[in-house]
């Protein structure tokens, strides 16, 4: 299956199929940025730096894991990398609706 494997918190994890994506949007506020993504199941958003990257290669489809960096690891990360601090996953209202009717 062609899809994005988003990692929640350790041992924790979704796989959602590229053919629900939906669409990603960004938004920066002061140096904080989120960056949201939508498939027909699920939401996820995720905050962290330099997030430009991630979202270009979900758009082409080339993006196939996220995990949040662990704090350990943050100060390695290099300048003008992506750097992921939390990362949130909702489902959605209409994946609830499905499954409250199936």
């Amino acid at each position: 299956m062609d899809g994005l494997r988003v990692e929640t918190s350790p041992g924790c994890a979704i796989t959602l199929p590229f053919n629900q994506f939906a669409f990603a949007e960004s938004t920066i506020d002061d140096k904080e940025q989120r960056l949201k993504i939508l498939f027909a199941t699920h939401e996820i958003l995720i905050e962290g730096h330099n997030l430009r990257r991630i979202e270009i290669a979900m758009q082409k489809r080339e993006l196939s894991f996220v995990a949040k960096v662990s704090t350990n690891y943050q100060p390695l990360v290099n300048q003008g990398q992506p750097v992921i601090l939390k990362i949130i996953d909702t489902e959605t209202k209409g994946a609830e609706k499905r499954t409250q009717n199936n």
